[in-house]
């Protein structure tokens, strides 16, 4: 027995058994439990919250937006109207609506002027007889340039009479009351333009700075007048000075007649489709065009749009094209610019808006269309009457009113933004006085004549150049530090190296601009070729360096310690930097003439602004920096220990683990660093505010400026009226911004998956 105890000794006594179903511990997995749940559902409310946020702001931005490209819309305004006052009378020559929208003005060919109620049932509201010389009568009317209430009469007997209607608005007992008259501003005798006598068939007018012109036309002769107001400043007598121009005949009938506002050209329509352009200064013929390329039509209406530059020619087609006088090959011509198309009956009234350039036109069928000149854009065609005899349009383009048949109809015309059209937004546009299609942005304008210029291209391109040159500058620096922190730098280097560059990213950007404005332009215009030399001496002087580190001794080479080596090169880059601008005066006496903008504005010709690529290159990037930088070391940092040490085992070297492991396992990374730098920089708006002078121009050009979409939102957005068109192509700018965001971070998404995939295996 003593044996068998000693052969099988008796078990140690066991330790207790641990309890983990304890209610302190069951409460603590509950409690944990539900914080991993409320954590889960938190984060997935708030990713949602944003994704939510985005797509609200995406569809408020859909919404201020979209109202541009809707049509016009014509409504009825009432009942149409036969009042007892337009009973036999003579046939209208013209009808007009005053701002208010509440009277209208009729004349007829009687030289009688009538004013009633462009509303409801039209009362008459005053007349008047114009001072006709008896015997003669009235053959023709033109009318000054859009805007402007006169118009001149031309009569049988050579003569011209000027005319002007107003409308005076008072407020008796705080009641708006609209009182019209006639007005004579050269007098109420009329102008003998024709000292035979002869019929004037045509006329025209334009009252500029020096004075009226008058035109006419009897037949195929055209004449021409100039009336000079000399008041006499001791008396305040008014005298007028005449000078007749002398004009070549022509070799058919004169259609139309008109005046340049500028009284630098006068248009003459004459035969079935030719227009002769005279030189007004010179008096010479500055050539004949030929209007339609289908010798059957003919033209059959011509008016000026606003501001008097481009005409509107209306043929028997119902065509209408616009031509214009820009610069040709031997000097001003008249140009074919663009052209619409009404329908198959001839056009026999255009109706140009007066503070837009749009116009409606009205045929022989009683079809009207409402056409923007700028846009190329047909916004309406609608029948109207069955024969067109007259039309008014009221000044604020909202109403017209129709004359057929003896009855009077208004309309009500919903047109809030016709200047507006993918091709106006996005492609060239020839606008007037310019000699060929460009891209233009131009929103306002001191003149009231203006024509908008909205087109989104100039600030794409210039928020794409910006982030370009920003880019080209952050990404090398950024990755490359980013891989030697990450990789090659001691720990303790690095744990002081990373920590200052990611403190740069919470230095203000307008900081930024305003240095790079300020400071860094003038500082780089003033020491270009030293600017350049730095960008090309540090890679080349850090190389050498290298070179002369790795020729040293060893016994010098392993006193620094391995990952400090980067330590050695400040000192080089400092001298680098010192040389390159302390030689930038004598470099640009040695090659540059003493000046080298100058010498790249005359002699390569190439323009130089002060704020230009160069300068917001520079500085973007410094701003950019940080983002791509903390990333992308985080990416190659990450990538396991493992896999470079493996790769050293196997044999391979430190840089080939570099290119052939580690940066290809961290891709990913790097890459989503790339696209969130160019996502900064796409949408940065202070530095190039600040720093870029804020020209639309298209020019890849790295020493000319330029306005990218969100420099151009934040400052023109607090001069917009709301609701404008303006307002609207703004808040479109802001829609493409965060479009181009969007397709940019999908798609680098996408990439990041498909590298992520095929380097897992790493």
């Amino acid at each position: 027995m003593t044996d068998m105890a000693k052969d099988f000794p008796t078990a140690a006594p066991q330790t207790p058994r641990l309890d983990f179903n304890t209610p302190a511990l069951q409460r603590r997995r509950r409690r944990r439990a539900f914080e991993d749940r409320l954590a889960r559902w938190y984060v997935s409310i708030g990713g949602l919250a944003v994704l939510g946020a985005i797509t609200l702001i995406f569809f408020y931005l859909a919404q201020v937006v979209l109202p541009m490209f809707q049509g016009a819309e014509l409504n009825v305004h009432g009942e149409p109207q036969r009042p007892a006052w337009l009973a036999d009378q003579g046939e209208a020559l013209l009808l007009a609506v005053e701002e208010q929208n509440q009277v209208a003005m009729r004349l007829d060919t009687h030289g009688q002027v009538r004013f009633f109620e462009a509303n409801g049932e039209k009362r008459l509201l005053g007349q008047a007889a114009l001072p006709i010389p008896e015997g003669a009568e009235i053959l023709s009317l033109g009318r000054d340039q859009p805007g402007s209430n006169r118009l001149v009469l031309g009569l049988s007997n050579g003569q011209a009479l000027v005319v002007g209607h107003s409308y005076r608005v008072t407020y008796p007992d705080n009641r708006k009351t609209i009182t019209p008259s006639i007005d004579y501003p050269y007098g109420e005798a009329p102008i003998q333009l024709d000292p035979q006598g002869r019929p004037l068939q045509e006329v025209a007018m334009n009252v500029g700075n020096d004075g009226l012109l008058l035109a006419g036309s009897t037949g195929n002769q055209v004449l021409a007048l100039e009336l000079s107001r000399e008041e006499n400043l001791l008396s305040g007598e008014t005298t007028l000075s005449e000078r007749r121009l002398e004009l070549p005949q022509l070799a058919e009938p004169v259609k139309a007649l008109l005046i340049d506002p500028r009284q630098l050209w006068l248009y003459v329509i004459n035969g079935r489709s030719t227009a002769d352009v005279f030189d007004l200064r010179q008096q010479t013929l500055n050539g004949r065009y030929k209007l339609l390329a289908d010798p059957q039509a003919e033209v059959t209406e011509v008016a000026a749009l606003l501001g008097g530059i481009s005409l509107m020619i209306g043929d028997s087609t119902g065509g209408i094209q616009q031509w214009f006088m820009a610069r040709g090959e031997a000097g001003p011509e008249l140009k074919n610019i663009r052209g619409f198309q009404l329908n198959g009956s001839p056009i026999v009234q255009i109706l140009p808006e007066e503070r837009r350039k749009g116009f409606i036109a009205l045929d022989a069928a009683g079809n009207l269309g409402v056409f923007h000149s700028t846009a190329h854009r047909t916004l309406l065609i609608e029948p109207v009457a069955g024969a067109a005899a007259q039309a008014a349009l009221s000044p604020r383009a909202d109403r017209l009113l129709v004359e057929s048949a003896g009855r009077l109809q208004g309309f009500e015309l919903d047109n809030p933004h016709p200047e507006i059209s993918w091709s106006a937004l996005w492609s060239k546009v020839w606008y007037e006085s310019y000699d060929e299609p460009k891209y233009i942005w131009q929103s306002t304008s001191a003149n009231s004549d203006f024509e908008p210029k909205l087109s989104l291209s100039p600030l794409t391109f210039g928020t794409l150049k910006a982030a370009f040159y920003a880019m080209l500058l952050a990404a090398p620096m950024a990755i490359c530090a980013a891989i030697y922190t990450a990789y090659f730098m001691a720990p303790a280097m690095r744990s002081k190296v990373k920590p200052v560059i990611e403190l740069m990213e919470a230095l203000p950007t307008v900081i930024l601009g305003f240095f790079a404005g300020l400071f860094l332009a003038p500082y780089v215009e003033a020491h270009l070729p030293g600017i350049f030399s730095l960008l090309l001496l540090t890679p080349l002087g850090i190389l050498a360096a290298a070179y002369g580190w790795s020729r040293l001794p060893e016994s010098i080479r392993l006193r620094v310690p391995d990952g400090w080596e980067a330590a050695l090169l400040i000192p080089v880059i400092l001298a680098v930097g010192a040389l390159a601008l302390g030689m930038s005066g004598h470099l640009e006496n040695w090659f540059f003439g003493g000046d080298m903008r100058l010498w790249l504005s005359n002699d390569l010709g190439i323009p130089f602004d002060q704020r230009n690529a160069l300068v917001v290159g520079l500085a973007m990037g410094f701003a950019v920096i940080p983002n791509i930088y903390s990333i992308a070391e985080d990416a190659v940092f990450s990538v396991p220990k493992s896999l470079t040490l493996g790769s050293l085992a196997l044999g391979a070297t430190p840089w080939q683990t570099l290119t052939r492991v580690v940066i290809l396992t961290a891709s990913p990374g790097i890459f989503s660093a790339l696209m969130i730098g160019l996502g900064r920089a796409v949408g940065e708006t202070m530095i190039v505010l600040m720093a870029t002078g804020n020209t639309p121009i298209m020019d890849i050009n790295i020493f000319e400026g330029l306005r990218t979409l969100a420099a151009n939102v934040a400052v023109e957005m607090p001069e917009s009226e709301v609701g404008s068109s303006h307002y609207r192509v703004l808040f479109l700018a802001a829609l493409v911004l965060l479009s181009f965001t969007f397709i940019m971070n999908t798609a680098a998404e996408m990439i990041r998956t498909r590298l992520r995939k095929k380097y897992a295996s790493l």
